[in-house]
């Protein structure tokens, strides 16, 4: 779908030819003079229609209107998250046969988090997947107008928010799309193509290491993981060089198991056909380079997905193996249904070599996460405060939030092992932060975050199907990392400014006369 932003008033909005329009309301729009205003505030003085989000009236061949349908939207207050509840609200009329055009109308000034917020839910209302539903009608709908006044847009930022939320929605729905295709259709081969495909796009270069460069690496335990498998594993490397040449990357790790058994300590066969959506972290990766692609911000990123599928096979490693990670810290498998953590650490480690000035990585990692924090926030566990307060904020500007938990030492005692440097597993107690605990001891003095996802990188039973997340929570930190520097810098412009100039030397047979000097249900444990 696509979309464009128009500053149109309401009055305005009524003229345009279009299959649908949406009008977003507030109090402010009663008050209004024009006649979709005047007609608001008869419906609202009858009776028949309410301001508070989530409310709507349908109407149909209004006198004056171009559209033919038109749906008042009660958006309360106008807040971002009351404008994405009254969108999400109005996904039937979007989806609407014969709805080819739409144009969604806000009927006060709005801010550029609202603008954003309704275009997120409009593309996470019109989504559908159809790759292996040949018979699947797609959604009519191919342009959806934004119309926001042009002294608002211009005020309160709505073309940048606007921008930053098509490529966000883009990405979202990139991650969405192979989070949901089933195994067979999302192979570590595959991944790795998909991966390739992105490296088309401008900015993105890709190096896709197979099982021998893997295995000349060092990476044991991510070896480990896949030996049970006959799809050979894949290790994912992306770039996306937007800042100054050299400068420190964000690293950004995702989770690739394309389908999770559990391997010799097989899962129950309940909703085990959900663990394909055990890749939620390598789509993310794949969603926010896609919208870097886009907006080509001046940051640079690696985006690494260690991908292999976690089977039961004759090769499979077995509880009670012990390998060696890339590390070299030796890891005894108590539970090989904790594999995620297995082939993060071989990638963190290999992370470091391009001395990032943080890393992130983000996994489907635990069901003890989903237990804590249900399906609305991620979990997130860092050792630095700065990175996690930029990381909450980030959560919190894109619609996307984060918890921090803890990561007190003691949760790392159950890791001791009697064979290995540690166990990949710590008991039942705080599964979510033991298997944070387990990542860190691979990150040295990196500034690191984990976000476990597993509660937040799908839904189950009716609405069954990938979310897209946290494309939005990443895009927003690595875009904010951008603005903070360069308000560190103009903050100390006027220090170098006011700084004693440094003389030059005097030139030959002058008179002493100087110059100045210009100087980015998983895991049972």
């Amino acid at each position: 779908m696509n979309f464009e932003l128009k500053p149109l008033t309401t009055a305005a909005a009524v003229r345009e030819k279009c299959d649908l329009l949406l009008v977003l309301v507030t109090e402010a729009t009663v008050t209004g003079s024009d006649a979709l205003s005047t007609l608001v505030a008869h419906a609202v003085k009858a009776g028949d229609f309410e301001t508070a989000a989530g409310k709507q009236l349908a109407l149909y061949g209004l006198p004056a209107v171009a559209a033919r349908r038109v749906v008042l939207l009660g958006t309360g207050s106008g807040s971002a998250r009351e404008v994405r509840q009254a969108v999400a609200g109005a996904g039937a009329a979007l989806k609407a046969t014969g709805v080819g055009k739409a144009l969604l109308c806000f009927g006060f000034d709005a801010a550029g988090p609202a603008v954003a917020a309704a275009v997120l839910a409009a593309a996470d209302a019109c989504y559908s997947y159809t790759h292996t539903k040949p018979q699947a009608k797609p959604v009519a709908l191919k342009k959806l107008v934004i119309a926001a006044a042009g002294k608002a847009g211009a005020k309160n930022g709505v073309a940048d928010a606007f921008k930053t939320a098509v490529a966000q929605a883009e990405g979202m729905t990139l991650a969405r799309e192979w989070a949901n295709r089933p195994a067979n259709h999302a192979t570590p081969t595959l991944l790795a193509d998909a991966a390739r495909a992105l490296a088309r796009l401008p900015g993105i270069s890709c190096k896709i290491h197979g099982p021998a460069e893997v295995a000349k690496l060092g990476m044991g335990a991510f070896m480990a993981v896949a030996q049970g498998s006959e799809q050979p594993l894949r290790f994912i490397e992306l770039h996306y060089n937007g800042g100054t040449k050299g400068a420190a990357p964000v690293v950004l790790v995702g989770k690739g198991i394309t389908f999770d058994t559990g391997g010799i300590s097989l899962k129950p066969a309940a909703e085990m056909d959900e663990m394909k959506f055990d890749m939620g972290g390598a789509a993310s990766v794949l969603g926010v380079f896609h919208a870097l692609s886009r907006l080509q911000p001046a940051v640079n990123v690696v985006g690494l997905i260690p991908a292999s599928e976690n089977m039961p096979g004759g090769a499979a490693v077995k509880p009670g193996d012990v390998v060696t990670s890339m590390s070299g810290q030796t890891i005894e498998i108590l539970n090989t249904d904790a594999e995620g953590r297995l082939v993060l650490c071989d990638a963190l480690t290999y992370a470091a070599r391009f001395k990032p000035r943080a890393m992130v990585d983000i996994a489907t990692l635990t069901g003890a996460c989903v237990i804590a924090l249900g399906g609305l926030r991620s979990g997130m566990f860092s050792p630095s405060d700065e990175l996690a307060r930029a990381l909450e904020q980030a959560g919190d500007a894109a619609l996307d939030p984060c918890w921090r938990m803890p990561l007190d030492e003691e949760y790392g005692e159950g890791l001791k092992s009697n064979f290995a440097d540690m166990g990949n597993v710590a008991g039942r107690a705080g599964g979510a932060v033991t298997a944070a605990k387990f990542l860190q001891r691979f990150v040295g003095d990196i500034p690191w975050a984990h976000l476990d996802i597993a509660g937040t990188a799908w839904k189950s039973g009716a609405a069954k199907g990938g979310t897209g997340r946290p494309v939005g929570l990443l895009l927003h930190y690595l875009l904010a990392g951008i603005d903070a520097g360069k308000a560190q810098a103009r903050a100390a412009a006027p220090n170098r400014a006011a700084a004693p100039k440094k003389p030059a030397p005097p030139k030959a047979g002058s008179a002493g006369r100087r110059k100045a000097a210009v100087a980015v249900q998983p895991e049972q444990a």
